[in-house]
C-alpha cells in the first residue's frame, strides 16, 4: 500500500479543456465561469505539464498514458489496442488493431466533412457495422462496433508500418494526402472504398438525411497498434484504483493499468453525458479503493466543433456538475489529494489537438478551504505564471502521490 494508506487520490481529466491563444485572444477556460477550479487553484499548486513527448502525435491515447505515469516513448504502441481492451477484445501478439470512425465525407468523397458523422448514435453505428462485417471478414478483417462513431478493426497478422491519420485532425480538408500509406495500405484503401458503395444508400443514412443529419458514408481506420506491455498501478505503487470514463480508449488504458472499469449509465462521451452519475461514482469508488481516475470527454468534443460558446459551456458544466459534487463528497474522507489537468489542448481555432503544455493543479485536503475568495482565475496563463518550469506528464502521478514507484531511484 501507499506510505499513507488513509489518503484518497483523484486524477480528474477534462479532456481537451486547454486552448492556445495569442495575446489578443481569450481561451475558453479564461472565459468560462469556474468557481470550483478557481478555489482549487487558490488552495493548491499550479503549473504546466507536457503530456505529448516531442515527435509524438498529440492524441488522447498518448496524453492519458502520460498522466497515468507511463512514458509514452516506452509504453505506447497505438490507440486501437487500448480500445480493444475496453471492448473485451483479446488481441493476440500478431494482431494489428485499428480504431475505425464512421465519418462523413463530402459528396465527392474528397474532403473530411465530419469525423463523427454528426455523432451518429450507437444503435445506428451498430447497424452499419453489422452490414459491413461480412465483406470485411472476407478480406481478413474483423469489425467490432463500439460507442457512437467509434469502432474497432482487427487485422490478423496485419502488416506493421502503415501510416494513418486521425480524422479529427483535418476537419474540412482534403483526404487525398491523409489516406493510409505504406505497408498494408492497399488493404485498408479497399476497405474504405468498399464502404462508400455499401453505405451510400443504406437505410440508416437515408433516415439520417431525412432528419437533416449527416450520413455515415465512409469508414476511416487509424490509430493502429499491437498490444502494449505495461506494469499495473498496483505493481508500480501498491495502490488499488478505478477508472470512470465513457470512451473506450481511456477504459482500455485503465484495464492495462490494472484499474477497475466502472460503468456509469448514461455516460456518452459528449455534452449530454451523465455528469451527476460520474461524480457520484467517483465518490462511491473512493470508499473501497485508493485512486480514482475520472475522464470527461465533453470539452474535447466541443473544441473539435470549433464553437467557442459550446466549449465554454462544456467547461462550465464540468466545473458545476463534476467538480462541485466531487468536492462536496470528499468531505467524508479525512485525507485526499487531487490532480486536475486536461490531457492535451484542443483549441477551438484549429479544431484539433495540439502538443503544447497543459495547465495542472494539485490540491491537498490539508490546504483546502471552501470559503476562500480566489484572486486569480485558473487558466493556461495563470498556470504558466505560477510556475515557469514545465514538468513531464509522466511524472505527474508521482507529483500527486508524493513518491516514486517501487524500485525507482
Amino acid at each position: 500500500m501507499s506510505s499513507d494508506s488513509n489518503t484518497k487520490y483523484l486524477i480528474l481529466v477534462p479532456d481537451g479543456m486547454a486552448d492556445t491563444a495569442d495575446a489578443e485572444q481569450t481561451t475558453a477556460l479564461q472565459s468560462a465561469n469556474t468557481p470550483w477550479m478557481d478555489k482549487l487553484a487558490a488552495c493548491g499548486r499550479l503549473g504546466l505539464a507536457r503530456t505529448i513527448p516531442q515527435d509524438m502525435s498529440p492524441g488522447s491515447d498518448v496524453a492519458n498514458l502520460a498522466i497515468l505515469g507511463y512514458n509514452p516513448k516506452d509504453a505506447y504502441t497505438g490507440r486501437a489496442p487500448l480500445e480493444a481492451a475496453s471492448m473485451g477484445v483479446n488481441l493476440k501478439n500478431d494482431d494489428l488493431a485499428f480504431r475505425v470512425n464512421f465519418v462523413t465525407l463530402d459528396r465527392n468523397y474528397t474532403e473530411m466533412a465530419d469525423h463523427s458523422a454528426d455523432h451518429i448514435t450507437t444503435q445506428e453505428a451498430h447497424e452499419l457495422a453489422k452490414y459491413l462485417a461480412p465483406d470485411m471478414e472476407a478480406m481478413g478483417f474483423t469489425l467490432y462496433p463500439g460507442v457512437s462513431y467509434r469502432s474497432l478493426l482487427v487485422w490478423k497478422r496485419g502488416l506493421e508500418g502503415c501510416r494513418t491519420t486521425a480524422p479529427h485532425d483535418f476537419p474540412g480538408e482534403p483526404i487525398a494526402d491523409k489516406l493510409p500509406s505504406g505497408p498494408g495500405a492497399d488493404h485498408l484503401l479497399r476497405l474504405i472504398i468498399k464502404s462508400w458503395r455499401a453505405l451510400e444508400d443504406h437505410p440508416v443514412n437515408r433516415r439520417r438525411i431525412k432528419r437533416c443529419l449527416r450520413p455515415a458514408n465512409s469508414i476511416w481506420p487509424w490509430g493502429q497498434g499491437k498490444p502494449p506491455r505495461i506494469r499495473t498501478i498496483t505493481e508500480r505503487f501498491g495502490l488499488t484504483g478505478s477508472v470512470i470514463a465513457a470512451v473506450d480508449l481511456v477504459r482500455g488504458l485503465g484495464k492495462y493499468a490494472g484499474l477497475r472499469i466502472v460503468d456509469v449509465p448514461g455516460a456518452t462521451g459528449y455534452m449530454d453525458t451523465n455528469y451527476a452519475g460520474k461524480a457520484q461514482a467517483a465518490i462511491d469508488q473512493l470508499r473501497n479503493t485508493d485512486l480514482v481516475y475520472v475522464h470527461v470527454e465533453a470539452p474535447d468534443e466541443a473544441g473539435h466543433s470549433g464553437q467557442m460558446d459550446l466549449k465554454v459551456k462544456a467547461i462550465e458544466d464540468y466545473d458545476e456538475k463534476i467538480l462541485g459534487p466531487i468536492l462536496a463528497g470528499l468531505a467524508q474522507f479525512p485525507k485526499w489529494r487531487i490532480l486536475l489537468m486536461p490531457d492535451h489542448c484542443t483549441p477551438v481555432q484549429s479544431r484539433t489537438h495540439t502538443a503544447e503544455p497543459v495547465p495542472y493543479l494539485i490540491v491537498d485536503s490539508h490546504d483546502w478551504k471552501t470559503d476562500i475568495t480566489p484572486e486569480v482565475k485558473f487558466s493556461e496563463a495563470a498556470a504558466k505564471s505560477a510556475r515557469p518550469e514545465v514538468l513531464e506528464g509522466a511524472q505527474m502521478i508521482e507529483e500527486l502521490l508524493g513518491r516514486t514507484e517501487h524500485g525507482a531511484e
